[in-house]
């Protein structure tokens, strides 16, 4: 795996990068979180001194093409990233992204072309594809263990919260940005495992409904699917709901298993008269697997589980259930 080692700089210092990734860049070997950016001096000054990283900058050019920056991790909303991305291509540098990639697949696909053309890696942080609980459900769906299977079910619902009441502005429910509201940022998640754990998805239609009004993006969407394996698969994503549910069911003929996609309950392998219940808790920084993912990509030429293509294929997905249109891509 050589010597490199790869210094990172961080576009964006959002709730996101607290816990969640950040401290993942930090604490991996042979990687350095070198540089943030937040167009708020002060901010960005805090941000830097309670993470330790040595550089804080307020122009994202001055990230991105500074001489000792090898890479960069955009985490700012999705209506940034193709902005942003297309001066990291140009810059020729590694880049990962956050999710969803960008609000449209047209956007993905520029973005993938600029990375393509230069030859350089691109990842998204779709990391889900890496952690252990789920490796442990694709596990099961590899050796057979519900034999065929024929039909996955999500069900996914949340009350409203203070800020949806209050109609203070949320960029995550801002129809400008983020047409589906929640369902463009958590459906997403889901979608996305989905088609690694079962195939790509080729089919996809959907409704997406504003029931309570509280914003301008949708709060109801329903979605039918169809894997290249020919499962199916439908989902419904309720922001408006009395009580908070997430729960995922992959039926086999021979049994089905059940897990939550943003919970920690246990996943459960169901088959005649055997239960199997498994507690896999999710580490403290939760993109950690996804960054040791990118790390044995750069420097052990093992592909990454989440990259733009598949991020470009999850993006095609949501696109087509918030159209209300079926149509179909190529495996």
């Amino acid at each position: 795996m050589g010597t490199k080692v790869y210094k990172w700089g961080m576009i964006g210092c959002g709730s996101v990068t607290e816990l969640k990734s950040a401290p993942a860049y930090q604490k991996t070997e042979r990687f350095e979180l070198y540089a943030v950016m937040r167009r708020d001096a002060t901010k960005a000054e805090d941000y830097a001194k309670r993470h330790n990283v040595p550089h804080f900058f307020t122009d994202a050019d001055l990230l991105i093409n500074h001489p000792e920056i090898d890479a960069i991790y955009i985490a700012t909303p999705p209506d940034s990233h193709e902005y942003y991305a297309l001066k990291v291509a140009e810059a020729g540098k590694v880049c990962c992204i956050e999710k969803p990639m960008a609000p449209t697949y047209e956007a993905c696909l520029r973005i993938n072309a600029a990375f393509e053309d230069r030859n350089l890696p691109l990842f998204v942080a779709y990391y889900r594809r890496s952690l252990p609980r789920f490796l442990q459900v694709k596990e099961w769906i590899d050796q057979n263990k519900i034999g065929k299977i024929k039909h996955i079910h999500w069900h996914f619902s949340k009350p409203a919260n203070d800020i949806d009441k209050s109609k203070v502005y949320n960029w995550r429910t801002d129809a400008t940005i983020a047409p589906g509201g929640y369902f463009d940022d958590l459906a997403s998640h889901g979608l996305d495992l989905f088609a690694f754990l079962l195939g790509n998805i080729t089919e996809a239609k959907g409704l997406a409904e504003n029931k309570l009004g509280l914003y301008t993006a949708n709060d109801y969407v329903t979605g039918h699917w169809r894997h290249n394996s020919e499962i199916t698969g439908f989902g419904t994503w309720d922001f408006g709901a009395e009580k908070r549910e997430d729960t995922v069911k992959i039926y086999g003929n021979e049994g089905n298993i059940s897990f939550s996609v943003f919970g920690e309950a246990p996943i459960v392998l169901e088959r005649d008269d055997e239960t199997k219940s498994l507690s896999i808790t999710n580490p403290e920084h939760v993109q950690w697997h996804h960054v040791q993912n990118i790390k044995t990509d750069l420097l052990g030429g093992i592909p990454h589980p989440s990259t733009g293509d598949t991020a470009a294929r999850t993006a095609w997905v949501m696109d087509r259930i918030l159209e209300n249109k079926i149509k179909v891509i190529n495996n």
